[in-house]
């Protein structure tokens, strides 16, 4: 197992949606590849002006006009691929996002054991 898979504690769930970047330097639609509780992986067609360790705002918008709002720095920067750190998040957002890893886990108990991964630090 190299680094990054031993460090890797959290579950990244596949989630294809289109969403919003925003920064200092501006907005962008961007293309949500995966999503964990501790960060997401996205795609964009024209390179971000961002750099690593930027913050930004993510704004993943679920049907009935649910918003999932990720505050992130960005970890890595390969284009078109954009690496993020979730920042710390409102509980709403937070909710949100936990049934959403559930509903695509399918596995409860894995997900009780990345939140308190999560919580530990």
């Amino acid at each position: 197992m190299n680094n990054s898979q031993e460090r890797r504690r959290f579950t990244r769930i596949p989630f294809d949606a289109e969403c919003e970047l925003h920064s200092d330097k501006g907005t962008a639609v961007v293309q949500l590849i995966d999503i964990s509780l501790r960060g997401t992986l996205v795609e964009s067609q024209r390179p971000l002006p961002i750099e690593a360790g930027d913050e930004a705002r993510l704004h993943l918008y679920l049907a009935n006009d649910i918003l999932i709002e990720i505050p992130a720095i960005l970890r890595h920067a390969d284009p078109p691929l954009y690496g993020f750190a979730a920042a710390g998040m409102e509980i709403d957002s937070i909710t949100h996002l936990r049934r959403l890893i559930e509903l695509n886990l399918g596995d409860e108990t894995l997900l009780e054991r990345e939140l308190e991964q999560l919580i530990d630090g």
